[in-house]
């Protein structure tokens, strides 16, 4: 018999040492701090530095740290998944390098949703749970978001940071995803971008233009992301007859406060109920999420409703209602 859910079961994070805080984006463009809490909510962000370090360096440490939490080791995963939009490589996926560091065969690979690539991977990990054939599965949300800032972009180098969390997802008949809302919308494609790939091959022109760097229509993404990020934590709600009351915590892509607030409004939430990390590490794309699981772990109770709910470019969106499965020490 196949098992009902997949079950978070151990949470673990990893971001660098490096900081970039306001004060120190003051010196590379026109902004200050108080324009940017207020706009975004960020106070600081991680950065990761060093030669041939990329996404990976980001994974593995988090992945070994939820290995070691969990008490398994890499052999025992039967499935890894990475949520990245900043692989190491063209070729070949961040995933395989994760699962070479930890010495594990298991099949793996990569998936490319923006910012809502973690939850997207959540509902694939689920599925391949429940068809009993896999029974400890990593999902792991990475990105180094310096490798495509331009930091003389003042409208988009203020909102990301590099970091990495990663989730151990087993079989549950009682806890574990309940369900999901997930979505996409290819014409947002022109309004958030990064220029790197088969249809933009790197050229002087292409990196004169600064064209591989990352761009977005800041306002327009921004409408966006508010409706539908709101409207699919409200659907998960109603397709689960859930209240205000029903739900514990709000755990939200960490992109913009604002954007947060108008979610939780919409659902009906008290803020003490809404987890927020944005001002400790900026908006890290796939890693948003399993940073704050990783950050909230102990406030969370055996049984709790807990909804997820990100926006990404692409555009991405969607909606998680998780159960949790066990009482942090």
């Amino acid at each position: 018999m196949s098992p009902k859910n997949a079950a978070i079961t151990a949470v673990a994070g990893w971001v660098p040492e490096d900081k970039l805080t306001n004060q120190d984006l003051e010196k590379l463009v026109d902004t200050s701090d108080e324009w940017i809490t207020s706009r975004t909510g960020i106070k600081e962000r991680r950065i990761l530095k060093g030669d041939n370090k990329g996404t990976s360096t980001l994974a593995i440490n988090a992945v070994q740290a939820l290995l070691e939490k969990a008490n398994t080791k890499g052999e025992e995963i039967d499935l890894l998944i990475c949520a990245t939009s900043t692989p190491d490589m063209g070729f070949i996926s961040t995933a395989n390098i994760v699962c070479e560091a930890i010495n594990s065969n298991a099949m793996s690979f990569d998936i490319s949703a923006a910012c809502s690539g973690f939850i997207y991977a959540l509902e694939m990990a689920s599925n391949f749970i429940k068809s009993g054939n896999y029974k400890k599965v990593v999902v792991v949300g990475a990105d180094k978001m310096s490798s495509v800032m331009d930091y003389s972009d003042r409208n988009t180098c203020i909102l990301f940071g590099d970091g990495a969390g990663a989730v151990l997802l087993e079989p549950s008949e009682e806890y574990g995803l309940m369900d999901a809302v997930l979505h996409s919308d290819g014409s947002g494609k022109d309004l958030l971008n990064v220029k790197r790939g088969s249809a933009y091959p790197l050229s002087l022109q292409h990196l004169a233009e600064n064209e591989h760097f990352f761009h977005q229509d800041g306002k327009s993404v921004f409408k966006h992301a508010v409706t539908n990020m709101a409207s699919a934590a409200a659907s998960i709600m109603e397709r689960n007859q859930l209240e205000a009351e029903d739900i514990a915590y709000l755990i939200p892509h960490q992109a913009n406060l604002r954007i947060i607030d108008a979610t939780a409004k919409r659902m009906k939430l008290d803020k003490d109920r809404v987890c927020i990390n944005i001002e400790k590490y900026g908006n890290t794309t796939g890693a948003t999420i399993p940073l704050v699981l990783w950050d909230f772990e102990k406030k969370f109770k055996k049984g709790d409703n807990l909804v997820f709910a990100a926006f990404g470019g692409g555009f991405t969106w969607g909606s998680l209602y998780l159960k949790w499965a066990y009482d942090s020490e």
